[in-house]
């Protein structure tokens, strides 16, 4: 068989584990042949692709991004998208298309699938939102890097008497926020999903320093707000799937400036940011990569298409892409609550 495969949307630690998957699996059990695009979906409107071989996937188990690069190009938003597509489709002589990717690229895998394109997902985000699954890879990696740096803080407020906030990645979902938040044993942690109250946060704060703790660690996914509405500035302009664009100032810096004004104590943010998706993928990622990858490989053959791999428990199974973009895995209300006799 002729196949395609594709990265699209933010990078994400374990990309390159879930290639060579396909491609090994690919080549020596099915001998088919192996096309790599370039760029997400841009490269199939563009019909930008080379083959993938042993050489292409040489050493790459252990590195971070992703060797046939990445865009958030969605080709419903081109007036000739879904054409071009086609004509990629009809010159590769493609069998199928494996999209590897998040709640955008497979929502654009979902809608070619529909439309009669034989395509088969792979999830990926390091943000765990995505539906129909119980953990996407990537995610491991980027909560041992957030857990790493929280306990590196911890030092330094410490010796400093601070209230340090730390920003990490989750726009709509909580996931690394409250799990590094657990494991570095974070004072408070905010998540997109539970507006807070900062008369609370600085409450805690101020709580804590009544029992002789001077200092505080602030764990905040960078989608929390207030409760009295969003605080995150937008610039205006949105991507190609209609998210906007942020600016600069974010929740870390929100909280920084309010905290120190409110209570008086000395605040600094830090903002982990790209880091979190960067770097060698953990063990965990690694295999669980791996696993989805054999799986989609697999699944062309089987002719599930308009299926993605998915872990169930510790089995990985096939769900419908229309189930996995149909609502964004977010943190349970109650999940989040259990854990407040450990905050503050």
């Amino acid at each position: 068989m002729r196949i395609g495969v594709l990265t699209g949307g933010g990078d994400c630690p374990g990309l390159n584990a879930v290639i060579r998957a396909i491609v090994r699996k690919g080549l020596d059990t099915y001998e088919d042949e192996l096309f790599g695009f370039r760029d997400g979906w841009r490269g199939v409107i563009e019909n930008n692709c080379e083959e993938l071989t042993y050489e292409s996937i040489r050493g790459i188990l252990p590195r971070g991004g992703t060797i046939l690069r990445s865009s958030r190009t969605n080709p419903f938003k081109r007036e000739d998208g879904l054409e071009r597509v086609r004509a990629t489709y009809a010159d590769q002589q493609l069998d199928a298309v494996i999209a590897i990717g998040g709640e955008d690229t497979l929502g654009v895998a979902s809608r070619l699938h529909a439309e009669g394109l034989p395509v088969v997902g792979v999830p990926k985000t390091i943000d765990n939102d995505l539906g129909a699954t119980d953990v996407t890879f990537g995610f491991d990696t980027a909560l041992h890097i957030a857990t790493e740096a929280i306990d590196r803080l911890h030092t330094t407020a410490e010796s400093h008497n601070r209230i340090l906030v730390v920003e990490v990645m989750g726009r709509h979902a909580g996931w690394i926020a409250l799990h590094s938040g657990i494991a570095g044993g974070a004072d408070v942690i905010l998540i997109p999903e539970v507006p807070f109250d900062i008369d609370e946060v600085c409450e805690r704060i101020r709580r804590r320093h009544a029992r002789g703790r001077y200092f505080s660690i602030v764990v905040a996914s960078e989608g929390a707000v207030p409760r009295d509405g969003t605080m995150t500035e937008e610039s205006g302009e949105l991507d190609e799937f209609g998210h906007p664009r942020l600016v600069k100032r974010g929740i870390g810096q929100f909280l920084e400036h309010e905290i120190e004004s409110r209570t008086g104590f000395e605040t600094r943010a830090t903002v982990l940011g790209h880091v979190q998706r960067g770097g060698t993928p953990t063990a965990f990622d690694r295999v669980l990569a791996t696993r989805f990858g054999l799986k989609a490989i697999d699944a062309v053959h089987d002719g599930a298409l308009g299926m993605m791999a998915s872990l169930r428990g510790t089995a990985i199974t096939l769900v419908p892409l229309a189930d996995a973009v149909a609502q964004l895995h977010t943190v349970p209300v109650a999940e989040y609550a259990s854990y407040g006799v450990l905050f503050g």
